[in-house]
């Protein structure tokens, strides 16, 4: 029989490859029984890389940070174009700002955190399998806010001015005429605000920048 042809076809198919056997046990036993999702394991990027090659694109691909083989971002880069363009995610017990904003620059679909509810598991799996990108709330708060306790984080001064006018609902054009800058200079910075929030798109970064109360 066909690996694929017991999977159902509503099913999340979902590759997770980390070197904890516990974490792993653990993980596929809640997403299979209680999430209804098939899993399949591996215990380093060599053999998750085997497994894409041999079966294809899963739906969610998560890969722990520091597993053998893996190579930090090098690997996830790997995988993105093992995995077909589909989503592939970062396993980690802990990650620094910077290699978290160099994650998500790869255009990774998120960081999930080792420590993370089960049930929480599920949900990021399903919100990153939907085209969303997944990052948890202690983390995007570590991005936004300095050790300093510094309001704007590493929003920069003309960074912070823009958002402000993003959360009234300003286009663009209307931004750039404000702050009297060019508009290409008003889309960089909306970019820029997104990456490091980790929004995918304006209206997300908003979102999260009010549920951070940096607006």
């Amino acid at each position: 029989m066909n690996v694929l042809s017991s999977i159902k076809s509503d099913q999340i198919r979902v590759l997770l490859a980390d070197d904890h056997r516990m974490v792993v046990d653990m993980f596929q036993l809640f997403l299979t029984d209680s999430a209804g999702m098939s899993v399949r394991v591996a215990e380093s990027f060599d053999d998750a890389a085997q497994i894409l090659q041999a079966e294809g694109s899963f739906d969610v691909v998560l890969l722990d940070l520091n597993m053998p083989g893996m190579n930090g971002v090098a690997g996830l880069k790997r995988a993105m174009r093992l995995n077909d363009g589909k989503p592939v995610s970062i396993l980690t017990g802990n990650t620094t700002p910077r290699m978290m904003q160099e994650i998500m620059a790869t255009g990774a679909a998120g960081i999930v955190l080792k420590t993370t509810p089960l049930r929480s598991l599920a949900n990021a799996i399903r919100f990153m399998h939907s085209g969303e990108r997944y990052l948890p709330m202690e983390l995007i708060k570590t991005q936004a806010m300095p050790a300093s306790g510094s309001r704007q984080g590493n929003l920069t001064d003309k960074e912070m001015d823009v958002l402000t006018q993003l959360a009234e609902g300003k286009s663009n054009k209307e931004i750039a005429n404000e702050l009297q800058m060019a508009e290409a200079t008003v889309k960089m910075h909306v970019t820029g605000i997104c990456r490091k929030i980790g929004a995918n798109n304006r209206t997300r970064a908003v979102i999260m920048a009010k549920e951070m109360g940096l607006v």
